[in-house]
């Protein structure tokens, strides 16, 4: 299973993941449509305080506590990729699996009444995030 690892000391707090990950998900992949005129959201977040900076994807839990309190059976994790993953067409924005998430991960779609996290990607070899950020602040590591 792989997973985005974060190496606090060296993010700079720029959200270049954020525009990343909205490209990658986004119907045209251009970053100016996805960003001014999709309104694609980002599923990773990032964290800023004064010099502290981070982001704050999904961590793909062993132990998805998002996946064992979601209510409508949207959360879920592979057993053979390790990937934790939401359906939106089961997904009935009870906003459960936050309130379990240990990591603050997920993201509230609220026009949508969904949830949004990390996927990696699709499957993608290396997630757009971790493809496109400029001081390797995020990597992709085994876990």
């Amino acid at each position: 299973m792989k997973r985005v690892q974060i190496k606090e000391e060296l993010c700079m707090g720029c959200g270049l993941c954020r525009v990343a990950c909205q490209t990658e998900h986004s119907v045209s992949h251009d970053v100016i449509k996805a960003v001014k005129k999709e309104n694609q959201k980002p599923r990773i977040r990032v964290e800023r305080k004064g010099e502290i900076s981070f982001s704050v994807p999904c961590r793909h839990c062993d132990e998805p506590w998002c996946a064992y309190s979601c209510i409508s059976g949207a959360m879920t994790r592979d057993p053979i990729t390790g990937i934790v993953s939401s359906d939106p067409e089961r997904c009935i924005g009870c906003w459960t699996c936050i309130v379990a998430c240990p990591n603050s991960a997920l993201i509230k779609d609220k026009a949508n009444h969904v949830i949004l996290k990390c996927d990696l990607c699709g499957g993608k070899e290396i997630p757009a995030c971790v493809a496109n950020y400029p001081n390797e602040a995020l990597g992709l590591v085994d876990g």
